[in-house]
């Protein structure tokens, strides 16, 4: 039997999935994975079990339900003012790294090149190698700013993507006006690139106010917009997202999204679609900021220093004071000795540099969060 050859041999199991097993492993408190442990909203269950009752159990259009994609469209225009042709301009996805991963298909060619800011998700990079694209990484400052000089030197003739994550997991930043008009003089110095704008956690922001690129009209039509409604409404097990892209960019990923997975889940659709028009999502943020100051508050004890989280449900902090070690030894240590798993933001890097920072999940309910920070406080 020959050899089988790896499309991807450097890769090997993610950090999430090893962190994850290795807290169920010694019973820790999983503060890794970035998943919710609280019940979702009444209302949205209520829906599901009404339309798991109907007859909504067979395939949807490829490009999504009629009905969820109106929705979409209406919740663009309520808060981004932004009209968009829900049957030319929107695909309900697999979840968000679906979205990602079909729309970079559709872009990248054998030898083009994509710009990806490091600490990076996991699925950026080997969706453009896939592709036969090489990913150039560039690797953001200590706070998770970004040097756009940098990004702009890094563009050659070759690049054919700019990747960026608002709010951005795991630094907690979000983007300034400044970042935007930044994006869009590159876009406007370089007619031959793209940009993939992952807003994932779009509503999830505190006192600095996430900007989409929906709202930029210099760029939104050269641009991917990729949304989901599982990090929205606390659901990651549903996998729903979406994209939004100009028709001329969303037939091409249409082509590849037919043969990846033709169409998603249907019930899950139809209760978004009944659910989408009553749901306030301006509250998400203020929702989720009493949960970082409640971590936050009770962590003031800890040794732990605590940077800057301005957005999405992650808080990021430095262990100096703590320990020496690199952060995956550390991660390991705190699962294992300590009883709570986390992340080590090395994971995130191409090049795993590693800054001595790790990366807390405060999706959780109060008694999880307490029983957590009375553990971290005591190391």
């Amino acid at each position: 039997m020959s050899e089988f050859k790896s499309k991807l041999p450097h890769i090997g199991t993610s950090v999430f999935s090893v962190m994850s097993k290795m807290a169920a492993q010694y019973n820790a408190i999983n503060l890794s994975q970035g998943f919710p442990n609280f019940p979702v909203a009444p209302e949205l269950v209520k829906n599901y079990e009404e339309v798991i009752k109907g007859d909504h159990h067979q395939y949807l259009p490829m490009a999504g339900s009629p009905r969820l994609l109106v929705e979409i469209s209406q919740k663009i225009s309520t808060h981004y003012g932004r009209n968009v042709n829900p049957e030319e301009e929107l695909l309900v996805t697999a979840g968000a790294t679906q979205a990602i991963f079909t729309a970079i298909q559709a872009t990248i060619h054998r030898g083009d090149e994509a710009i990806v800011l490091d600490p990076s998700y996991d699925c950026y990079a080997p969706s453009v190698e896939l592709a036969g694209g090489k990913p150039i990484h560039i690797n953001m400052e200590a706070d998770f700013s970004v040097d756009w000089n940098k990004v702009e030197d890094a563009i050659s003739a070759a690049t054919k993507l700019l990747i960026i994550n608002n709010p951005h997991n795991p630094g907690g930043t979000v983007f300034s006006e400044e970042d935007m008009l930044a994006i869009e003089q590159i876009m406007q110095r370089n007619p031959h690139i793209y940009l993939m704008s992952d807003e994932v956690y779009e509503f999830i922001h505190f006192e600095q106010k996430h900007i989409s690129v929906n709202t930029r009209k210099a760029i939104r039509d050269r641009s991917f917009i990729v949304s989901s409604f599982g990090k929205t409404f606390h659901v990651t097990g549903w996998k729903i997202g979406y994209l939004v892209a100009p028709k001329y960019l969303m037939d091409e990923v249409k082509k590849i999204h037919q043969y990846v997975v033709f169409c998603v889940n249907s019930t899950a659709q139809m209760t978004l679609a009944n659910y989408l028009p009553q749901a306030d999502l301006s509250q998400l943020g203020e929702f989720y900021q009493k949960k970082r100051d409640f971590f936050r508050g009770l962590m003031k004890n800890s040794r732990f220093e605590l940077l800057d989280c301005q957005g999405t449900y992650f808080q990021v902090a430095r262990y100096s004071e703590i320990s020496k070690l690199g952060d995956v030894d550390f991660a390991t240590e705190m699962t294992q000795k300590h009883g709570v798993a986390v992340i080590p933001v090395s994971g995130f890097n191409k090049d795993q540099h590693d800054d001595h920072l790790i990366r807390f999940c405060f999706a959780k309910d109060e008694e999880t969060i307490i029983k957590a920070t009375e553990k971290l406080c005591k190391i």
